[in-house]
């Protein structure tokens, strides 16, 4: 299948194209402009809460005649410019493949070795999040402004999170054969060049050299060297820390000795932490606040909230001995989360993190409506991922039932090369939700191929449903239909037989803002969709019920600019306590139907309305291999610029064979 790199086959299209939207898009923006005047977030309240009233009333006095003037004469261009901007969308291609051809521009393109499948298996990191990058007068409806920089820092934010090192913390315990509740992420990784060694009574193995956005480029063939020399690393574990923390039998932790030499650390005799360390760690750069983020986005260094592994050896050690030395290391280093995996019958890890997962491999995005935010979003991106898939969608009524003004919103993000995309628009869409052309996109991406030159290859699809509450029998149809569309897209895509397989399928992976929830009483058609037989929800219990661990995507608009929630930090310490989540979480409601309060909602119920999902399955995969969750996360770095919390995955794929 042919990739289209740009929305016309031909230039001509193409600058015609640009010529029709250059007419309408005075109109558009002085339209934009007008509403968005009428319609004020909290934030903006509350900058002017110290001005005088009139001040602002001035200011719409003034500038709403010279909008309205201006957006007469602008009309008579823009109708013109509709004329000719309406029939070319028949000949407009259904999305656009960006393929960055300087990979020295991204950090994390540098990174990626292929996988020859010749190790124990590979872990994939799969991201969703639903951004609001609507048209600035429709996203104020949602309580965000400023659709333009929001992109900008959107796109800033993800990669900055991704790109960091990821840390890994292996605890050995003799007297503990269950997964350590110890669960933190407060360990800061030197900057690029800091020779300082790391006195924190533990040890940490870098794999190799990492380097920050604002530390320039990363050396592609240095960073290989530098793997290939290490002792133990395993495939799909780039750009990652290795914290080991042994115990002894006499309930001593053992210190390090760290070679900053040659990046490798050896266990040496016990000692404590020492404070003057913990404190020369604690002033780099990547605990620098800034505003609207207190997770320091410019940082070269490891973040404090990387997602963490837990495990526990054999040995006779005091495990509550561990497990203070590591709340007394995280209180030197800042005020962090410890988090304890409260549910222990749980495979996997799972948190609420105040920074995207670190080596994302897939990002899926919603609503990235606005063009130009969708541009501004890419050009960040690109800084960390290599291949964007981006303006999904019809306009018009080409493609589907009804007149669309603007695209499904969607957008695709992937370290590794895009091999097949395909995109449907659902025709069954009612109210607003019909003037966009919301749908389904599926790719087929390839990760890596066997010694026999078999390619391995994974599948991931990204929808948005019908948002209207009530709507449940539309999204039930979509759901029958998304189901048809990814089965006709393996089928259409696969170049193998099951006799002869010329390659091998790793994943398969569905993500999207589904708009309805696992806990409400109105959506129990939706929970019970047949989709949830075929793919696997890592947080639902069964219909109707999520596990105890899982809380809500919906953040309640009204407070996205509290001061307890308005940076990654603040919203992550909020949202890890029942009072916080209910404070600024949507719930899902239930009625009650006692006679005294027939018709009313009871609210509260569950942590949340989870309406952005992450699902995987395990059919029509190479039949030799096991998928298997590694790690679940709800994240926060986007507090503030959208209202709803973005969430991850970490799949692994077991090929059973042992490491050589």
């Amino acid at each position: 299948m042919v990739l289209y790199t740009s929305p016309f086959p031909n230039s001509f299209l193409s600058v015609l194209h640009s010529f029709s939207w250059g007419l309408i898009f005075p109109c558009y923006w002085l339209a934009d402009r007008l509403v968005g005047s009428f319609v004020p977030t909290t934030y903006e309240k509350r900058q002017r809460a110290d001005d005088p009233c009139y001040f602002h009333a001035l200011c719409i006095i003034i500038t709403t005649p010279i909008y309205l003037a201006l957006l007469v004469a602008s009309l008579p261009f823009a109708l013109i410019g509709f004329l000719l901007w309406s029939p070319l969308q028949s000949a407009r291609r259904p999305y656009v493949y960006s393929r960055l051809k300087d990979k020295n521009h991204a950090n994390g393109a540098t990174l990626l070795t292929e996988w020859k499948a010749a190790g124990s298996g590979k872990s994939f990191c799969f991201g969703s999040a639903n951004v609001c990058l609507l048209p600035d007068s429709l996203a104020r409806f949602n309580n965000v402004f400023n659709t333009q920089a929001r992109a900008k820092e959107i796109g800033r934010r993800i990669r900055n999170g991704a790109s960091r090192p990821q840390i890994k913390i292996y605890i050995d315990s003799p007297t503990n054969t269950s997964i350590s509740a110890a669960s933190f992420s407060s360990l800061v990784s030197p900057q690029a060049g800091d020779n300082r060694t790391v006195n924190a009574g533990i040890k940490r193995t870098t794999s190799m050299e990492y380097k920050g956005d604002n530390c320039g480029s990363n050396n592609g063939e240095e960073n290989r060297e530098d793997k290939g020399g290490s002792g133990e690393t395993h495939e799909g574990e780039e750009n990652t820390c290795i914290v080991r923390i042994n115990g002894e039998e006499n309930g001593h932790m053992s210190d390090t000795e760290t070679d900053t030499g040659n990046g490798q650390a050896r266990a040496s005799g016990p000692a404590e932490p020492s404070l003057e360390g913990d404190a020369e760690i604690s002033k780099t750069p990547n605990h620098k606040q800034k505003e609207g983020d207190s997770g320091s986005l410019d940082s070269c260094s490891a973040s404090r909230e990387s997602l963490v592994k837990v495990r526990v050896g054999d040995g006779t050690v005091d495990q509550s001995t561990v497990n203070n030395k590591l709340l007394y290391k995280a209180s030197i280093m800042k005020k962090t989360s410890v988090r304890k995996k409260k549910h222990t019958d749980e495979t996997f890890d799972h948190e609420i993190s105040a920074f995207f997962p670190a080596n994302l491999d897939f990002l899926c995005l919603q609503e990235v409506f606005d063009k130009r935010a969708a541009e501004k979003l890419k050009e960040q991106l690109h800084h960390y991922f290599e291949y964007i898939v981006y303006d999904v969608g019809v306009y018009s009524c080409h493609g589907c039932c009804s007149f669309k003004f603007v695209n499904s919103g969607l957008l695709f993000a992937s370290r590794y090369p895009v091999l097949d995309a395909a995109y449907h628009c659902y025709p069954n869409g009612r109210g607003m939700d019909s003037l966009a052309s919301k749908g389904a996109l599926f790719l087929k991406v390839q990760v890596g191929s066997t010694p026999q030159d078999q390619r391995i290859v994974g599948y991931i699809s990204c929808t948005h449903l019908q948002a209207i509450a009530g709507d449940t029998t539309v999204r039930c149809e979509q759901l029958d239909m998304l189901q048809d569309w990814l089965s006709e897209f393996r089928k259409s895509t696969s170049s193998s037989s099951t006799a002869n397989p010329e390659e091998l399928v790793a994943f398969d992976v569905l993500c999207g803002d589904l708009n309805f929830d696992n806990c409400s009483s109105e959506d129990k058609l939706e929970q019970q969709h047949s989709l949830f037989t075929h793919y696997k929800d890592p947080c639902r219990a069964g219909p109707g019920e999520d596990k105890p661990w899982a809380i809500g995507t919906l953040l309640d608009p009204e407070g996205l600019y509290d001061e307890e929630v308005c940076t990654p930090d603040n919203l992550q310490k909020a949202l890890e306590s029942e009072e916080g989540r209910k404070g600024y979480l949507v719930y899902p409601t239930s009625k009650n139907h006692s006679s005294s309060q027939k018709g009313r909602k009871a609210s509260l119920k569950g942590n949340g309305r989870r309406i952005d999902y992450m699902l995987y399955t395990e059919e029509g995969l190479y039949l030799e291999w096991k998928v298997e969750v590694e790690e679940f996360s709800f994240i926060t770095q986007l507090a503030g610029l959208t209202d709803h919390l973005p969430v991850a995955m970490r799949l692994m794929v077991s090929t059973g064979e042992d490491d050589p």
